[in-house]
């Protein structure tokens, strides 16, 4: 068995497939080729193409990606070929840029609109449930933006980047809100032992509670709390 596999097995087909060694030195020139002309397709779309990555904007990034390797190393694939996609997308790009810049709702269409998702320290429930985007998620996110409770924001807006930007209230008004530290939600109370603050896990809404037991949400109805956090930002 192992006799039968040493004689048919070839180095130039595991390294070289079905190609020749002379198309070595046509790969690294179709690479030169198409590494200039992604360079010069970048310098084309500007400094925004590369710097934020929206919907659209990724999909010409992609586009660029799979016109360009294709014809590094594929031997049927011409390199005018390619070129030729290269022209089509950025013209496409220019085209679509100008709409975009034109007309506000075509700009919503193709790269979606920011959306508030907390609102004064609390989450903007309704808006909340259109984005797709877990409660751990975006907890992360505000954690990396310096949150420990929602009670230090006034505004949390998603970008149509989807990159976050986080709003904060000075520090003589930062008031009690839900902790997003890790754990902080892990053991929700339907009853409290200890007056104080304490806010709603499904919504963030703060209440000043009695002992006893914990009750429904004024704002949605839910019967899970945590207690609240008024730390002021560290910065």
């Amino acid at each position: 068995m192992l006799s039968v596999f040493l004689q048919e097995f070839s180095w130039k087909e595991l390294l070289m497939g079905q190609e020749e060694w002379p198309f070595i030195l046509e790969i690294v020139l179709r690479t030169v080729i198409m590494f200039i002309t992604i360079i010069i397709g970048l310098r084309v779309l500007g400094k925004r193409g590369v710097k934020q990555l929206s919907i659209f904007e990724l999909v010409v990034i992609i586009g660029l990606g799979s016109a360009a390797g294709d014809p590094m190393f594929y031997k049927e694939v011409g390199i005018v070929s390619s070129i030729i996609v290269f022209a089509v997308i950025i013209i496409l790009y220019t085209v679509i840029t100008y709409l975009i810049a034109k007309n506000k709702k075509f700009e919503e269409m193709i790269e979606g609109k920011c959306i508030c998702l907390i609102d004064d320290g609390e989450f903007s429930i309704e808006n909340f449930k259109k984005e797709n985007l877990g409660s751990d998620e975006f907890f992360a996110e505000l954690r990396l933006n310096g949150v420990s409770h929602l009670g230090q924001v006034e505004k949390a807006i998603e970008e149509s980047s989807g990159e976050i930007s986080v709003f904060f209230y000075e520090d003589e008004k930062v008031k009690y809100g839900l902790p997003t530290m890790p754990g902080s939600l892990d053991d929700p109370l339907n009853e409290i032992h200890k007056m104080g603050y304490y806010s709603c896990t499904f919504c963030g809404h703060t209440e000043e509670k009695q002992k006893g037991e914990a009750g429904s949400c004024g704002k949605c109805g839910k019967k899970k709390w945590v207690p609240s956090s008024n730390k002021r930002r560290v910065t």
